[in-house]
């Protein structure tokens, strides 16, 4: 008889992981639901196969909350490696190394500060950006030309770690949504360097910090406002209609409303009271 590997009950959890470097974030993601017994499961930020660090797993009902959990700023650590030409600006795709003359250090600090701010970007052709619905990477390792547009990225800080030739090193904070890849290319074009990352971690995501695969509660996360309801319980339950009347914060927008075993996320747009997501568990998290 064949072991069943995943069990059919449903399982809410929410934790940070650690990925190694050279693996998928699925392929990571895959251990986990193998661990717990249970396939719905999914993350939030892929990192790249080569890139290592924090990736926040969900699993159950609480994968649907990712849009709602407060993701930023994100911190990465990063190296570049001087002279190194790569096609996915990274080790995983390099074309030749080569040797760049080693840089004043001072040089190298003032062009690494020069970049806080809002940055304009191309993100890299090996991305999970979507182009007509594929994915950019699945279409660049097929060879074939094609454009990403153009988007912004902000870069809240940077801080130079240590330049080590050929090595430069730093940390940053950057939005959701960022490459750090790109944002080394423009470092390097400003430089008048060739170059690629040799090496990417990313620290954390918002307050999302591994902490050995920690429980944590959602509620600690969702970056909305807190929303009391003094109407029938059973209505929010089974998910019928309710009145903003019996809301305490009438104005437009979205809110949790948190009652004895649940919570809910509504929206208020004028008149109606819209569920985002409903009867959503909460759950005792004890961490020893």
């Amino acid at each position: 008889m064949q072991k069943r590997v995943y069990e059919k009950g449903e399982l809410n959890k929410l934790f940070v992981v650690k990925k190694p470097m050279f693996i998928s974030s699925n392929f990571y993601l895959n251990k986990f639901k193998r661990a717990y017994k249970n396939k719905k499961a999914g993350f939030s930020g892929t990192l790249d196969p080569f890139a290592k660090g924090c990736l926040i797993v969900a699993f159950g009902q609480y994968a649907k909350l990712f849009k709602y959990l407060e993701k930023t700023p994100k911190v990465y650590k990063a190296v570049i490696w001087l002279g190194v030409s790569s096609d996915s600006f990274d080790i995983e795709r390099i074309n030749s190394i080569g040797f760049e003359k080693e840089l004043n250090i001072d040089f190298v600090k003032k062009e690494i500060e020069k970049l806080k701010g809002n940055i304009e970007y191309i993100p890299p052709k090996f991305s999970a950006k979507r182009v007509n619905g594929q994915k950019a990477y699945e279409i660049a390792r097929e060879g074939l030309d094609f454009e990403l547009e153009s988007s912004i990225m902000q870069i809240f800080d940077i801080k130079f770690i240590r330049y080590n030739h050929p090595f430069i090193s730093f940390e940053v904070k950057v939005s959701e949504g960022s490459y750090i890849r790109s944002l080394a290319q423009i470092f390097l074009r400003n430089i008048g360097s060739i170059g690629t990352l040799s090496y990417l971690e990313r620290v954390c995501e918002g307050k999302f910090r591994f902490e050995n695969h920690k429980e944590l509660n959602p509620m600690d996360f969702i970056d909305l406002p807190k929303n009391n309801y003094t109407g029938t319980k059973e209505w929010l339950e089974f998910g019928r209609r309710i009145s903003k009347d019996y809301l305490d914060i009438k104005d437009n927008g979205k809110y949790i409303i948190e009652v004895d075993s649940f919570f809910s996320i509504i929206e208020i747009i004028d008149n109606e009271v819209k569920y985002l997501l409903n009867k959503v568990p909460k759950i005792e998290v004890k961490n020893d």
